[in-house]
């Protein structure tokens, strides 16, 4: 079962907007996904409830079972899982994470906190004995065209051992699908088609 994880010990920089479309992404492929997080809040369980009121019929995503001992786990039959992580993520945590993930995924939105944040995150990754176990890739949020920091980005990004997998746009569409539990593949493709198209490449990779 393919665990795709997304991680940045900074906060703010997009991880659960794009851990929830990976799964929306994923289970629109008609795959059984299960979305958590690493830690015990599993604050994922909101948007998912919300997604639940907000259009029963929309394609499942699941979240953890929770047995009577506490223990977590994902739901039976599930295929593949999306965990998202939270804020400052080293030590023990990032090792439970490292030693669950096939996949991972590490946004980051064009700013000089976010880059100094994401190049110490790299460099441990790559020291950790899973660092080249694990498929890792980049992805650039909230990117605004033709602006001085996005092309600072870009150079940034160059100079990493690690692939940008994709470029998105910085968009209210995000916010607006988010609120009701939504994903990019739970409306009318004419509405998102721009940011589907930057999904492409990354449609590709998770899959």
């Amino acid at each position: 079962m393919p665990v795709i994880v997304i991680a940045n010990p900074k906060g703010g920089v997009g991880k659960s907007t794009l851990a929830t479309n990976v799964a929306g992404c994923l289970a629109a492929a008609g795959h059984a996904v299960m979305l958590g997080d690493v830690d015990r809040q599993q604050s994922s369980r909101q948007w998912l409830a919300q997604r639940q009121r907000s259009a029963p019929g929309l394609p499942a995503i699941s979240g953890w079972d929770v047995a009577h001992d506490n223990v977590v786990r994902p739901p039976k039959g599930s295929t593949h899982v999306v965990l998202d992580t939270p804020a400052g993520l080293h030590g023990k945590r990032l090792d439970a994470v490292m030693k669950m993930a096939d996949r991972l995924l590490i946004p980051l939105q064009p700013s000089l906190f976010d880059i100094q944040a994401t190049h110490a995150f790299v460099q441990e990754l790559r020291a950790h004995k899973r660092g080249h176990e694990v498929k890792m890739g980049l992805v650039g949020m909230r990117v605004r065209e033709h602006t001085r920091a996005n092309e600072q980005l870009h150079h940034y990004l160059s100079t990493l051992p690690l692939p940008v997998v994709a470029w998105l746009r910085d968009t209210q569409n995000y916010v607006q699908l988010a609120a009701r539990g939504l994903t990019l593949w739970d409306v009318a493709p004419s509405r998102v088609e721009r940011d589907l198209e930057q999904w492409a490449p990354l449609s590709a990779w998770i899959a």
